[in-house]
């Protein structure tokens, strides 16, 4: 499992740095895709899978069905880590999650997210503010 909130920069070519204690859960392969939120995901190649045949098992005749796949697949990038542990973020997929130099990294149990380090802070902002409303309603849920 991913756990943690981690600070790196994204350097001029792309390529940001991920933790050690993640790299090593994904040793055996991991795709890099656009997230919600704006945001990037990185999922193991389990994960992946798993969430790929869902995404496909969706009714191609339904607009949304097409969008959220269209969203996951058509920007995902097998992930590659170089001798110093960074990967290379494609521009497509940097552009989308508006990263500049400063970004977070963040453990979200089976997935890392990617975030500008500004993204993230004003979405903790808006999401702790509404931490009440968030919590009565995952309880009708039975959270």
């Amino acid at each position: 499992m991913f756990l943690g909130e981690y600070l790196h920069n994204l350097d001029n070519k792309g390529r940001a740095a991920i933790p050690a204690k993640f790299r090593e859960k994904i040793s055996g392969g991991a795709i890099i895709t656009r997230g919600l939120d704006h945001c990037l995901f990185v999922l193991p190649q389990k994960e992946w899978e798993a969430l790929a045949q869902k995404i496909i098992a969706m009714p191609l005749s339904k607009s949304d069905s097409r969008a959220f796949a269209r969203l996951m697949l058509s920007g995902a990038s097998d992930v590659e880590f170089d001798s110093q542990g960074r990967i290379l973020i494609p521009e497509p997929l940097r552009r989308y999650a508006s990263l500049t130099k400063k970004i977070v990294v963040t453990g979200i149990y089976n997935r890392i997210e990617i975030w500008d380090e500004g993204e993230w802070e004003k979405y903790k902002k808006r999401t702790e503010s509404a931490s009440d409303e968030i919590a009565e309603k995952l309880s009708e849920l039975g959270i």
